[in-house]
């Protein structure tokens, strides 16, 4: 394949495997956090658990794929990332592992107190990953000390710049809202209307979060040597985006205020990639220690083979999940659940949560 530039086609596709992971796993990570808020008694919170049961697994596959492609195609840049962001992914990993047990153990006890400590694990296990993603691609972005073996120098205060901490408020607003908007689709009655209703105070945080952050990674691009040129038709489309939630949930159009608010997160994620191109990782130390898709990727031989496996295995994928999330399309009622027996036949644990 010498007539592809391979180390640039594997950075796009670990890019759209992030935005993949981004889009599906964040209304997975909203609806655990509004889990709390929208609903008013455990027949609610088992509706809302099951409007995921079924593909928050597989949405997590997208970032099993992402770090697999990132170790294989850019080791220096696995080993860098994982070097630095030590703790933040040490953190995310233990809250994904929390929540995906809470899903599995809340119904195994008709217990009230076990199932209300079940409920907050699914909380911060959504929360704290929503938070310390955007922590950690804005860092990457903003920069963090290098040096010239390429290795992380600094420490954890290092990696809490003003920037990165706005990028992590940043997702934690967006992934609410896209939660809510995904509540409004999947769940019927009373909690529709709730879901709507939050998803409408929720829309004021992301905005500004989302034009602040957009802003200042605009202007950074644009003053700064060591920043890329990022396309000027990415941000804007992110602020239109954003800006049109607002007016879609009022108008009652559920499904392009969803679409609207997935299309700001791959808008603004697209952003942090484009900035960082032909980069992987900033040096806030020197310029010249940055980690780039030419010094931190792997031989020509590997990325040939990798390509290959790629072509032939990803199709499948993807049709197999898009064939998931259409056989779980219906909306999930109250009905379902209202005098069901507990235990296996929880739905959450039993039947859909499970995948």
């Amino acid at each position: 394949m010498d007539f592809i530039d391979l180390p640039a086609l594997w950075f796009l596709l670990i890019a759209f495997l992030f935005l993949g992971y981004f889009f599906l796993e964040g209304f997975d990570f909203g609806v655990g956090m509004l889990m709390p808020a929208v609903s008013r008694d455990d027949v609610d919170r088992r509706v809302v658990i099951n409007t995921i049961g079924p593909v928050w697994d597989a949405n997590e596959v997208w970032l099993i794929v992402a770090g697999g492609a990132m170790f294989a195609a850019f080791p220096e840049w696995y080993a860098t990332l994982f070097s630095a962001y030590y703790l933040p992914l040490l953190l995310i990993l233990l809250a994904l592992i929390a929540r995906g047990v809470a899903f599995e153990y809340r119904s195994k006890r008709d217990d009230p107190t076990w199932r209300a400590r079940w409920d907050q694990a699914i909380f911060w296990g959504s929360a704290l990953p929503a938070l310390l993603w955007g922590v950690a691609f804005a860092g990457i972005l903003n920069g963090i000390p290098i040096d010239a073996d390429r290795e992380f120098v600094g420490g954890f205060l290092d990696l809490l710049h003003p920037y990165a901490l706005l990028g992590g408020l940043m997702t934690l607003s967006l992934f609410l809202l896209h939660g809510g908007g995904f509540l409004t689709l999947k769940t019927s009655g009373d909690l529709v209307e709730r879901a709507r209703a939050y998803a409408r105070r929720l829309w004021w945080p992301a905005a500004l979060t989302t034009a602040g952050f957009l802003t200042w990674s605009y202007v950074n691009a644009l003053t700064q040597d060591d920043f890329g040129v990022v396309p000027d038709l990415v941000p804007i489309l992110a602020l239109v985006s954003i800006a049109s939630v607002s007016w879609l949930l009022r108008e009652g159009r559920d499904g392009f205020a969803f679409l609207a608010t997935g299309a700001t997160i791959l808008l603004t994620f697209g952003t942090i990639f484009a900035n960082l191109f032909p980069r992987v990782m900033v040096s806030s130390t020197d310029p010249a220690f940055d980690l780039t898709i030419r010094n931190a990727s792997s031989t020509d031989y590997t990325l040939t083979i990798m390509t290959w496996v790629a072509l032939a295995l990803t199709p499948v994928v993807l049709a197999y999940q898009a064939w998931s999330y259409w056989v779980f399309r219906n909306r999930v009622s109250r009905d379902r659940f209202v005098g069901a027996s507990t235990g296996g036949d929880d739905g959450e644990a039993g039947e859909d949560a499970s995948g």
